[in-house]
């Protein structure tokens, strides 16, 4: 009797692991998928994140560029004013304005 409840009991247990292998079994086989699709969305950018890249770099050149005529601005009044420096630093201003304006994008009028 206690022969045939320890061969049972065994039976049983040996029954209850087998999902257990098979889903160790499935979860070793898909790891090394899983791994190499999460590498390539890692790898990879999404549209989403191109676009908001490239918002970013739009709004920092927009922003670069608003300073830049603030500074032309005011070397312009120095220039005008008679100071030579003010002047050179003006043309200098207004080069790097002129290289930074293909990068921004122009708004349309709204008419």
């Amino acid at each position: 009797m206690m022969r045939t409840l320890k061969l049972s009991a065994l039976a049983l247990a040996a029954l209850a692991l087998q999902g257990c292998l098979a889903k160790a079994a499935v979860t070793a086989v898909t790891l090394p998928v899983k791994a190499a699709s999460r590498g390539v969305d890692l790898a990879t950018e999404s549209q989403s994140e191109a676009d908001e890249k490239r918002g970013r770099e739009i709004r920092k050149r927009e922003e670069r560029l608003g300073k830049l005529e603030r500074d032309y601005d005011k070397a312009m009044q120095r220039c005008g004013d008679g100071d030579d420096t003010a002047c050179e630093a003006a043309q200098a201003i207004r080069a790097e304005m002129k290289a930074i304006m293909p990068g921004v994008p122009v708004e349309p009028d709204d008419r």
